[in-house]
């Protein structure tokens, strides 16, 4: 296998972060020579593979935990941010839709009807607030929402048949809703690469470190994992977007922005329908609220799925405990990621979140009836031989310095960068692959900023992104809805 000696971008891992950074970069400069590395033999066999996370085109629609409520006030703000994110993304799709560079868009993404449904008085009441306030912004003015049973039982009938009129619950829907398959998204924004401005991925490619260099900015020592072959490989950037395996290459980058950055690896398991006639009887998301005490995580939903072609239904996720931080890692990888400089991030971030460290323990403790006893609040007569239970994909939340509790456990994603911007490293989980544009165009800020700076950047960016940059006002939001709407086939 040939390499070039030198790079303007090295990008390790072979997932949709990888993809959007390399494509984006490479519109805006076909001529910036880049090189992607991953480990395995393929590329989205981890985050992004389907079965390896929800699917969910996550834009605030269902999404509880995006609308926190704190003393009887329910904020909307994150769900604007995460639905604006998401449409940035669609919209990038879209435009390689429209250029041909993208065909068959419904191979990897699917209109499916985004609900929100919840049990109990004060569930109810809080989910009839959240309708309110989401019912006045304009992102959101299609919300629908009920108290009844007979207009669930249109929404959602598996879940609504077999109850009865004294059981207290409420719903709401939002129809342009979307599933996702980000394994294939990934393998289209890789073949891009690969035919349209000569990048391929190479794979089976081990980065073992990375290191200062005198003449460029790093020195990448990587080892072919199928030879055992190595290679010292220079760049002016790296980006390091290797999912769970991430912080731990992070902590052998000599930079002081690392510093007091630890992960809490999570594994994960759904249940999924074996039974036909089931999965038949429902198309849609429904998203419910996490239990008192619960991670934002534990959010359980049972979904409609598109996978390879197949329509799926699955229930989860059950959340699970694994010191791999990647799910074709080793056992050793939360050992080797405590360092001095984390400790008492770590400590004070488990001391902070000890209901967490029970409600995972609970989750490990629970057997295949357990989980279907929590499918049963959904499906109330659901049958242990219709479904089986499958791992999911590896996910490790970020831990990072809190001047107040020693350590945080943060949830979501976050990009950590040297002051120069020469090397950068996406750190975390959900809602990343749905906000993948948006983080990388961040990412290409911090490194690139001539690029997105430039007279030509920024107007190419408008092309691409029309978002970017940009106050999304009533009208801009519905006219590019329906642009990505009829590019996307939704």
């Amino acid at each position: 296998m040939e390499f070039k000696k030198e790079y303007d971008l090295i990008c390790v891992g072979g997932g949709i972060m990888s993809a959007t950074l390399a494509l984006i970069t490479k519109l805006l400069e076909p001529k910036t020579n880049i090189l992607i590395l991953e480990r395995l033999d393929k590329v989205a066999q981890e985050s992004s593979a389907a079965w390896n996370n929800a699917g969910t085109g996550h834009s605030a629609l269902c999404e509880l935990n995006y609308c926190p409520e704190k003393d009887g006030e329910i904020s909307i703000k994150k769900a604007v941010d995460i639905c604006t994110q998401y449409e940035i993304s669609k919209q990038f799709w879209s435009y390689l839709t429209d250029k041909g560079l993208i065909e068959n868009p419904d191979e990897f993404i699917a209109s499916v009807k985004h609900h929100s449904w919840v049990l109990g008085k004060e569930n109810a009441n809080y989910l009839e607030n959240r309708f309110k306030e989401m019912k006045d912004h304009f992102m959101f003015d299609s919300i629908e929402f009920t108290r009844e049973i007979s207009k669930m039982k249109e929404w959602f009938p598996l879940i609504a048949n077999d109850r009865t009129e004294n059981e207290i619950m409420a719903a709401s829907r939002i129809n342009r809703g979307t599933e996702m398959n980000y394994g294939i998204l990934t393998e289209k924004l890789f073949h891009i690469l690969k035919t349209e401005f000569d990048t391929p991925v190479h794979c089976n490619m081990e980065v073992e470190d990375i290191d200062p260099d005198t003449d460029l900015d790093w020195t990448v020592e990587v080892t072919n994992l199928k030879t055992k072959e190595k290679h010292q490989l220079e760049a002016e950037h790296v980006f390091i977007g290797a999912g769970g395996g991430s912080l731990l290459l992070l902590q052998k980058v000599e930079i002081n922005e690392k510093e007091g950055y630890g992960g809490f690896p999570v594994s994960g398991e759904w249940l999924v329908c074996t039974n036909e006639k089931i999965i038949k009887q429902h198309n849609a998301k429904v998203y419910s609220k996490a239990g008192i005490g619960d991670p934002p995580m534990s959010t359980p939903h049972l979904d409609t799925r598109y996978i390879d072609g197949k329509r799926q239904l699955m229930f989860g996720p059950f959340a699970g405990f694994s010191p791999k931080f990647l799910k074709e890692g080793s056992n050793l990888d939360l050992f080797k990621s405590i360092k001095y400089d984390n400790i008492p991030s770590m400590l004070g971030a488990f001391w902070h979140n000890l209901p967490l460290t029970k409600y995972l323990v609970e989750q490990v403790m629970m057997d295949k009836e357990d989980r279907m006893n929590s499918l049963r609040k959904f499906v109330k007569n659901a049958k242990s031989e219709d479904w089986e239970v499958m791992l999911a994909g590896q996910r490790v939340q970020i831990i990072k310095k809190d001047e107040f509790e020693g350590g945080k456990l943060q949830f979501g994603t976050e990009v950590i960068s040297s002051k120069d911007g020469s090397i950068t490293c996406l750190l975390g989980a959900s809602p990343g692959a749905s906000t993948a544009t948006s983080i990388m165009l961040n990412v290409i800020e911090k490194a690139f900023p001539e690029l997105v700076n430039s007279k030509k950047g920024k107007e190419k960016l408008k092309e691409i992104v029309p978002f970017y940059k940009t106050k999304v006002t009533k009208e801009l939001f519905e006219e590019e809805l329906e642009k990505s709407r009829r590019s996307l086939k939704l």
